[in-house]
C-alpha cells in the first residue's frame, strides 16, 4: 500500500512503515487542492492537524483504505463521511493522555500556589509572602467533563491528593478506582476544580458559558486541556473578573487556527488581551500532550494500529 504523510512526525513512524512494505510519500507543505489532485493514488492518509478532510476531499480518494490521526481527536476528518465509504479511521489518545493529565495536574498546582505570579515578582524584586498564601488540594473536590483516556489519565495522577474526584461522561458505567461516575448536575453541585477532557463536537462547542459558569454552587477553579472551541472566552473572562471562577489554566484557546498553531492573527485580539490581562490565569500553548515522549508514543500507536488492521 502506498501512504501520503501530510505533517511531519517521529521519524520511527515511517521507518517502521517501511519495515511492514509500506511505501511512503511526504508531502508536509502542498495545498489542500494540491493534496487533493493526487489523492486517488494512495491507500492510506497519515495526518496531524494540517488540512481538513472533508467530504470533498474524500471523494476524490477513491482507492483510501485507511486515515491516521497522529492525535487524540479527530475534528478535522468528515468521519460520517469516511465511515460510510468504508474508510478505516485511526486516532492515538493512548500516546499522549500521560502527558496531558501531568500537564493538567502542573498547571493546577501551579494555578493553587500562584506560582507564576509569585515567580514575576521575585524577578522584579517584589517578596509578597501574604498576597502569594496558597491553596491546598486536600479535601477538594475535582469535577472532570469527559472520561476518555485523558480524563483518565488525570484521575489517576490525582491519587495521594486526598481529593474526592467525581467525573460526568456521556457514556455509562465508565467509573474505576480513580473516579466516580455522576451527573453533570452534582458536579455543579460539588465541585471546586473543574477540568475538561472533551473531544470537539456540536455538543461541546462553546458549551463554557455564562449559563453553564451560573450552574456551578461554589466559586471554582478551571482547566481546560481539551478544546479552546468548547468556552467561549469572553463568558470567561468575565467569571474569571467576577471571581466566579477563582482562576483557570487553560493550554488551548478559542481562537486558535484550526492547525492548532497559533491565535494571533486573528481577528479576536480584544478579548485575548482581556484574558492576557488576568493574573488568575496560567496559559500555555497547546502543548499539554507535546512532550519528548510522547512524540514517540503517538507514532508507535499508530502504527502499532495500522500494523493490526492490515497486516
Amino acid at each position: 500500500m502506498k501512504i501520503l504523510h501530510l505533517d511531519n512526525n517521529h521519524p520511527l513512524l515511517i521507518e517502521q512503515l517501511s519495515a511492514l512494505g509500506y511505501t511512503n510519500h511526504e508531502d508536509y507543505s502542498g495545498t489542500k487542492e494540491a493534496v487533493q489532485a493526487k489523492i486517488h493514488l494512495y491507500d492510506g492518509i497519515v495526518i496531524r492537524s494540517r488540512l481538513r478532510l472533508d467530504s470533498t476531499f474524500l471523494k476524490k480518494a477513491i482507492g483510501l483504505k485507511f486515515i491516521a490521526r497522529v492525535g487524540a481527536g479527530l475534528e478535522n476528518i468528515d468521519t460520517k463521511y469516511a465511515k460510510d465509504i468504508g474508510v478505516a479511521l485511526f486516532s492515538a489518545p493512548e500516546g499522549n493522555s500521560n502527558a496531558v493529565g501531568e500537564h493538567t495536574l502542573g498547571m493546577l498546582l501551579s494555578l493553587f500556589n500562584k506560582l507564576t505570579i509569585s515567580d514575576r515578582e521575585v524577578r522584579n524584586g517584589i517578596w509578597q509572602r501574604e498576597s502569594n498564601r496558597g491553596n491546598e488540594l486536600y479535601g477538594k473536590t475535582i469535577g472532570i467533563i469527559g472520561y476518555g483516556h485523558m480524563g483518565k489519565a488525570f484521575s489517576k495522577k490525582l491519587r495521594g491528593f486526598n481529593v474526592e474526584v467525581l467525573f460526568y461522561d456521556i457514556k455509562a458505567n465508565m467509573g474505576d478506582e480513580n473516579a466516580k461516575q455522576v451527573s453533570l448536575e452534582v458536579i455543579q453541585e460539588k465541585a471546586h476544580v473543574l477540568s475538561l477532557h472533551v473531544p470537539q463536537t456540536a455538543a461541546t462547542t462553546n458549551m463554557v458559558n455564562t449559563d453553564f459558569i451560573s450552574s456551578f454552587k461554589h466559586s471554582f477553579w478551571f482547566l481546560n486541556t481539551a478544546r479552546g472551541n468548547c468556552v467561549v472566552t469572553k463568558d470567561l473572562v468575565n467569571a474569571l473578573k467576577s471571581k466566579k471562577i477563582q482562576g483557570a489554566a487553560l493550554d488551548v484557546l478559542e481562537f486558535e487556527k484550526s492547525s492548532f498553531e497559533s491565535i494571533f492573527s486573528n481577528e479576536t485580539s480584544l478579548v485575548i488581551k482581556s484574558l492576557f490581562k488576568l493574573d488568575n490565569v496560567i496559559l500555555s500553548p497547546h502543548v499539554a500532550g507535546w512532550t519528548v515522549e510522547s512524540h514517540r508514543k503517538l507514532a508507535q500507536t499508530i502504527v502499532d494500529k495500522i500494523k493490526f488492521q492490515f497486516n
